[in-house]
């Protein structure tokens, strides 16, 4: 039985309106064919028409109030049916109403009236229309007919009480009638069989003959909805949703197995365990890998947990379980491969050297993981490939940068939809050696977010003792990480935890001085730009000259990468004329530079400067390298208010007080009327105002600064200096003297005042730099104002000038 709200369409859709009516003659009768139903008479059915013939059929009978008639196609894809593609007998029918949609459709709404046969159709008509014979209903009885009437009516009522949700306007209905030819078409009507079942019966005339084959329908039908219905209410009974469902998958699965369709599953379950086996899988692993298996083979495959359980084996199998055979560790080749990767780092170079000599002694013991703290564009990421070269390992990394859910490292639970294990186990999965290289990149730049602390699940990860064991959450069975080579970058370590920081060995990288910048330009980026651009080392020639001129006037940076992109850009420039035909070798000068790099964008730092008291050079560390940084001074007339502007930091604010006591505190030794600090304001500026700053270490030149302001004396100009203050006049020590001093050589200067205490620094810094620049150690701000100050100028000097 179907539906009694069932919408029948008659045909696909049509874009346009009909012609103009053509007269049909009045014994004639307008034809609409239909698809894939069948209206029977005394039944009322809904039918949507959207071809252009059928619309101008229902629209003439409209207006003329005719009736038409309904023929079932033989063909349900035919598109424009003719005579011979429409069954001879069908109903004639009341149009009861007419809509046309919003969206340009055309409803019916038709009431069956008696059965037709075509007798022949008309021609010359834009739509069909046929001369048709008039079927009268049998209006004989007979006992059998009433006996065949009543067993019918008791199987419709039956079989609409079977269904799921039985409409009691039906059995309503069905219980109301009388006539048995009513009675067969109504019953006929809401059948769930084949059109062409229908039609068939349509076409029985003979009254006796139609209700037996109206009831041996129903008898199936209602077998059918019987046994559903059985099924159903035990299940309903007994089993939850997902208790049926798993019932019923499971009975299909029976059914595969005895039809024989449960093959392939035997075959793929038997790989899987082949698979397994040659895994090599620790006992814990194995195990849980031989369940699911089991779980999967019991799974029919239209199972969605069966993808899932699928893709958790093959992460299982696929995963280097084995430890391979390890190469034997050259350390002669090891060097000569960091010295062919990498210009200068000597004492890094010495690390890993001794770091290699250990791996190869003792490859079972539990090796340091190296973590390379340093600025941009300094090779980090880079000796960690030459690690891996060296000792003939895979190399992967993995980049931490932005990564706030603990997920990310240890997996999701597989109860999740999407669920995949963490960086960590796909890493391996790739590099496919369970003793490769794993380079963990920017691991000072891992956040924390509301699903977890990420850095938190790198500490079991970081710990040779505990990492033997790291159970990641999708695998949810251990996996041995301590053959793993761990080596990790970072920019700066104050945001790294320090439990973190404590299972890793640092070994920090500075800048590059301007030699060690146009030797590594020499050796590798002018041949990689050439490489990327194209060209051949006799299409192009680059000077000294020119590249010394890239590195001061275009580029202010620890690394080197934007050193590279200025030299891509220039000879970018040469396969331009190079592609053209214009020049066959083009030799880059200073000139030629200067050309297409447009007018240098850095100046000597020195030359910003001028002999103003007030003004002190100091030196700063970011996490980018080492930088100068300018401290101005200024007395206005005032209240005795100290302000302080650019952006500094609560520490750096606490230094400019300091400065400032220290001076007060000496005022009488310095020569400094006391009334001066009364009756006027003092404002001490940094400049790049946009930038914070903050730090200790800015002491020395805040001292000097105000000292040099207050006294009238200048500042040396090819001076600069760093450390941090006391309120008893000691310098003490600070961090980063590496790349400050680096920072203050390239800058031009000549002279760096330190603290005393930080000598112990003094073998970290380049030997370029250590002979460009003079070393001044302060113990004390006194040595400070001897070595930074100009004499003062008398009045009577500065008259005359």
């Amino acid at each position: 039985m179907s539906s009694v709200n069932d919408t029948v369409t008659s045909d696909q859709p049509s874009a346009s309106r009909p012609d103009q009516p053509v007269p049909i003659p009045p014994d004639a009768l307008i034809i609409v064919p239909v698809r894939n139903t069948v209206l029977f008479p005394g039944v009322v059915m809904p039918i949507t028409i959207g071809r252009l013939k059928s619309i101008a059929a229902a629209q003439q009978a409209v207006r003329e109030q005719r009736q038409i008639g309904l023929l079932l196609q033989r063909d349900a894809e035919a598109s424009e049916p003719g005579p011979d593609d429409l069954y001879r007998v069908g109903t004639v029918a009341n149009i009861v109403r007419y809509v046309t949609g919003p969206d340009d459709s055309h409803h019916l709404v038709c009431q069956g009236v008696q059965r037709i046969r075509v007798l022949d159709y008309l021609s010359g008509t834009s739509f069909l229309a046929a001369r048709v014979l008039h079927i009268p209903e049998p209006t004989t009885t007979s006992p059998e007919i009433e006996a065949r009437f009543l067993n019918l009516q008791r199987q419709a009522i039956e079989a609409a009480e079977l269904l799921p949700q039985a409409p009691q306007e039906l059995v309503a209905v069905l219980q109301g009638t009388t006539s048995p030819s009513t009675l067969a078409d109504l019953a006929t009507s809401y059948l769930d069989i084949k059109p062409q079942e229908k039609q068939e019966i349509l076409e029985t005339v003979d009254l006796g003959l139609r209700m037996e084959k109206v009831s041996r329908h129903l008898a199936e039908r209602i077998e059918v909805l019987r046994l559903s219905h059985e099924i159903g209410q035990q299940t309903r009974a007994t089993f939850d949703e997902r208790q049926r469902e798993a019932i019923l998958r499971e009975q299909m699965a029976t059914i595969q197995r005895q039809l024989g369709e449960g093959d392939g599953r035997t075959h793929e379950v038997a790989e899987l365990n082949e698979a397994i086996a040659k895994a090599g899988m620790p006992a814990e692993a194995e195990s849980q890998a031989r369940k699911e298996v089991r779980r999967y083979e019991r799974m029919p495959e239209a199972a969605a947990e069966a993808g899932m359980v699928r893709s958790y084996l093959d992460w299982l199998i696929e995963l280097p379980w084995r430890l391979p055979e390890e190469n034997s560790i050259d350390i002669a080749g090891a060097r000569r491969i960091l010295d062919e990767d990498h210009y200068g780092l000597e004492k890094i170079k010495s690390r890993i050297i001794e770091y290699l000599a250990v791996r190869k002694l003792a490859p079972q013991g539990k090796a340091p993981i190296l973590c390379f703290v340093g600025p941009p564009g300094v090779g980090k990421t880079s000796l960690g490939q030459s690690i891996a070269r060296a000792m003939q390992r895979p190399f992967v990394r993995v980049s931490l940068g932005g990564v706030h859910d603990e997920a990310e490292i240890r997996g999701h639970r597989r109860t999740y939809i999407g669920a995949l294990p963490g960086n960590i186990i796909q890493a391996i999965k790739k590099a496919g050696a369970r003793n490769c290289v794993m380079m963990l990149d920017e691991i000072d730049k891992m956040g924390r977010g509301n699903q977890g602390d990420p850095s938190a699940a790198m500490l079991e990860v970081l710990d040779p003792e505990q990492n033997g064991t790291f159970r990641d959450n999708y695998l949810g069975v251990p996996f041995d990480l301590c053959r793993v080579v761990f080596v990790a970058t970072a920019n700066m370590l104050d945001t790294v935890p320090s439990p973190l920081l404590d299972r890793m060995e640092i070994i920090s990288l500075a800048g590059y001085t301007e030699e060690e910048k146009l030797e590594i330009a020499q050796r590798y980026l002018v041949r990689r730009q050439l490489e990327v651009n194209g060209l051949k080392p006799d299409q192009v020639e680059i000077e000294l000259d020119a590249l010394r001129l890239i590195i001061k006037g275009y580029t202010r940076e620890a690394g080197v990468r934007n050193l590279e992109r200025e030299i891509g850009k220039a000879f970018r420039h040469v396969a331009v004329r190079t592609a053209e035909g214009s020049a066959s070798r083009v030799v880059l000068t200073t000139r030629e530079i200067a050309a297409v790099l447009g007018p240098p964008r850095f100046e000597n730092e020195i030359a910003m400067r001028t002999s103003v008291p007030g003004v002190a050079t100091g030196l700063a560390w970011t996490p980018v390298g080492g930088d100068i940084l300018f401290i101005e001074a200024s007395r206005t007339p005032g209240k005795g208010m100290l302000i302080l502007t650019g952006q500094l930091g609560e520490v750096m604010r606490e230094s400019v007080q300091a400065a400032l006591t220290l001076v007060k505190s000496r005022a009488s030794q310095l020569g400094i009327d006391p009334s001066v600090f009364e009756k006027s304001d003092i404002h001490v500026h940094v400049p790049a105002g946009a930038t914070p700053k903050d730090g200790p270490s800015a002491g020395v030149a805040m001292f000097i600064a105000l000292t040099s302001l207050l006294t009238d004396r200048t500042v040396r100009s090819d001076t600069a200096m760093t450390g941090e203050i006391s309120l008893r006049g000691l310098v003490l020590p600070v961090g980063g003297i590496k790349e400050k001093v680096v920072a203050a050589a390239a800058a031009g200067l000549t002279r760096v005042m330190l603290p005393a205490r930080n000598r112990r620094d003094f073998d970290e810094i380049p030997q370029s730099a250590r002979d460009r620049l003079e070393f001044i150690w302060l113990e004390q701000v006194d040595d400070a104002m001897a070595a930074a100050l100009e004499p003062a100028v008398s009045t009577a000097t500065a008259a005359a000038e």
